[in-house]
């Protein structure tokens, strides 16, 4: 064994810390850049606009907005009711005063709401009030609820455009209402069709809700 003298010993000493040192440096670095990362994905999430739309019973308008391109997430929910963390069981009631509803979430940059607005139309019955296909209630009416001014302005537009195309000989009873506070539905409703596919076929085609849809908006939608 090779005994090291004085100086060599100090050196070997200040070689550990510096590459100690060094090892700390690379690994704040990447702990830096998992940060960025994570920043990076939150700044991304808030260019996303939200839409909120109901049409009947969620499993079906997030199952058709979930096909829409610029749709980036699809979350069924509640609103325009008066209480507080509803339930399923309660809405479903019609004891709370919401709607069952869909809030998208989209990238400007690929969609617009006014595209939305058109794609939303043909996925609902805009001539039955308080009720949408099998499901009746006015918590399964169709409505759009809309978050600023602008949204307002353009469903209004939508609706007047749909009116005023001749397409139907009855009056289009879909709301057009401000959002107010929208409350997640319990997670086994989220993503249903894909969770439970062939009890969300079944449902959809016990439903009528294509068949009526046919029969409003024509085969071809």
């Amino acid at each position: 064994m090779v005994k090291l003298g004085g100086m060599d010993w100090i050196s070997s000493a200040i070689f550990l810390i510096l590459a100690a040192l060094v090892g700390c440096q690379q690994s704040d670095s990447r702990d830096l850049a998992g940060t960025n990362h994570q920043l990076q994905h939150q700044v991304e999430e808030t260019v996303l606009e939200i839409a909120i739309f109901a049409g009947g019973c969620f499993w079906c308008t997030e199952a058709d907005f979930d096909k829409v391109p610029g749709v980036v997430k699809t979350l069924s929910g509640y609103i325009g009711g008066t209480v507080a963390n509803p339930t399923y069981k309660q809405v479903s009631k019609g004891k709370t005063g919401h709607i069952e509803a869909v809030q998208i979430y989209f990238d400007p940059a690929k969609t617009s709401y006014a595209r939305l607005l058109a794609a939303y139309w043909p996925t609902i019955d805009p001539l039955t009030a308080n009720g949408q296909f099998c499901d009746h209630g006015p918590q399964y009416r169709s409505a759009i609820f809309y978050r600023n001014a602008q949204q307002h302005m353009q469903a209004e537009a939508s609706k007047s455009g749909l009116i005023a195309s001749g397409r139907f000989n009855q009056a289009v009873v879909t709301e057009i209402l401000p959002a107010t506070e929208f409350y997640p539905a319990e997670e086994y409703h989220q993503d249903y069709y894909l969770k439970n596919p062939v009890r969300y076929s079944y449902y959809r085609s016990r439903c009528g809700r294509d068949e009526r849809l046919a029969q409003v908006w024509g085969s071809k939608q």
